[in-house]
């Protein structure tokens, strides 16, 4: 079944899609949480939870510890601790899900960012009896300066603390007022205990004072931006066809995939970097014509004028194409061992498009605990956040991260083994400062 929407785009009324992260400090709870949250939504699997018990019962606990459902490295099961970033997938009638639990050690931020990249929602843990740590503000600035739109604070284990609602009210306060100051532009706070099942997918007997959502009730009921035409298209060339046989021998298609807006037959396009522009002759997808498509469909678009277009190139509409540039000003986050140092050489990939690049400068390293700026830090250290400026030996069309996560973003790779050494995030850092950029000193560069 699907409707028409006014932009002409087909929606399709199945189960939508989310796309979240969990994260907290450490023995707050996160993979507990996952666990209860995946076991009591009937989403584990006979012969897992079986795995489970006996796992558990071999470590002497009598009931199954959920947090082994997501803790599947055996260093994580020795220590008690989240190490890499677990996928799990699973699915409601109301919707489906793709959760990334991240860990929660500060020498594994950069792990964070790994999973919170593509998530729509994060949700923080919060243990009830500690309240808002540091590490909880740091992931709190991680999820703002990876600009997620939705932040649930799911403050953990308030069995322990007899359900008081004065204390949930306090740390929900505190956590909210700073997430606000970051520009997180929503924020949901759910008293929870992982442990128990309270208020993770069925209401709490014991928090009756407490009237929202349960932490599930709110995953399947956020809303999700389904409308690709609010955003302009963005088209990054995967491959070219070209099968010169005698059924096509003129045929020139390009290939790849939408990366953002909606594209329809008749609109007219800017090549980037060239700037040539053309108009959509054809849309092909899954074998058969189209008259528009939309993030994130693959297709193949034909265009009326012979340009030379090649991997890397990116389509957008010539009204509204992103500014091609050579020097690129970035917040990121180093995430190799080998620090990110000035001069450095790199190769710098965007979209489909990967370019040779420099590092000029790194005006600063971002400190997450109060978020004050340590300039001129001459390197950047594994897990640290930054800011950077490079210079590509060719020209990209980027657009603000702020304006586009999918072609804001770009990371930088080691030419010598292919290992990605940093993650990007074009323009601003923080979106409560984006008005206040131009003011800024130090050309906008102040955190």
């Amino acid at each position: 079944m699907s409707t028409v929407v006014e932009h002409g785009v087909v929606e399709h009324e199945a189960a939508s899609l989310l796309r979240f992260a969990t994260a907290g400090s450490v023995d707050d709870g996160k993979s507990t949480l996952v666990g209860r949250l995946l076991h009591d939504s009937k989403s584990v699997l006979a012969d897992q939870l079986e795995a489970v018990e006996q796992a558990s019962l071999g470590r002497g606990q009598e009931a199954p510890d959920l947090a082994l459902l997501t803790d599947g490295l055996r260093a994580e099961r020795e220590q008690g601790i989240t190490i890499d970033v677990a996928y799990r997938y699973f699915a409601t009638p109301r919707r489906r899900f793709i959760l990334a639990d991240t860990p929660g050690h500060v020498q594994y931020t950069r792990n964070m960012v790994t999973g919170a990249s593509t998530a729509e929602l994060a949700v923080v843990l919060v243990d009830a009896r500690n309240g808002v740590v540091e590490q909880t503000r740091r992931h709190a600035a991680v999820a703002a300066l990876l600009r997620v739109p939705h932040v649930v604070l799911a403050v953990n284990k308030m069995d322990l603390v007899d359900y008081a609602e004065p204390v949930f009210a306090a740390i929900a306060e505190e956590f909210t007022a700073y997430a606000a100051s970051l520009g997180v532009p929503e924020i949901t706070a759910i008293p929870i205990s992982a442990l128990a099942g309270d208020n993770v997918v069925s209401p709490s007997a014991h928090m009756d004072w407490y009237g929202g959502p349960t932490v599930l009730e709110h995953l399947e009921t956020v809303p999700v931006d389904t409308d690709p035409a609010r955003d302009p298209a963005r088209f990054p060339v995967q491959y070219v066809i070209r099968p010169q046989t005698a059924e096509h021998p003129d045929y020139r298609g390009y290939a790849g995939q939408i990366a953002s807006g909606v594209l329809r037959v008749g609109d007219e396009v800017s090549v980037l970097p060239s700037g040539r522009t053309s108009t959509v002759t054809g849309l092909d997808m899954l074998g058969r014509a189209v008259d528009a498509a939309w993030a994130p469909q693959s297709v193949t678009v034909t265009l009326s004028d012979d340009l030379d277009i090649s991997r890397g190139d990116l389509l957008a509409p010539a009204t509204s194409a992103p500014a091609v540039t050579q020097d690129v000003e970035a917040t990121v986050c180093h995430v190799a061992d080998r620090p990110l140092t000035i001069g450095r050489r790199v190769l710098l990939k965007h979209t489909t498009r990967t370019v040779k690049a420099i590092v000029k400068e790194i005006p600063s390293r971002l400190t997450l605990d109060d978020l004050s700026q340590h300039p001129d830090p001459g390197e950047l250290a594994a897990n640290d956040i930054g800011r950077v400026r490079i210079r590509t030996a060719e020209p990209l069309a980027l657009d603000a991260y702020a304006d586009s996560r999918r072609t804001g973003s770009f990371l930088l790779i080691d030419p010598a083994d292919g290992t990605t050494l940093t993650a990007g995030m074009a323009g601003t850092a923080f979106a409560a400062q984006a008005a206040e950029e131009t003011a800024a000193d130090d050309e906008g560069w102040d955190f």
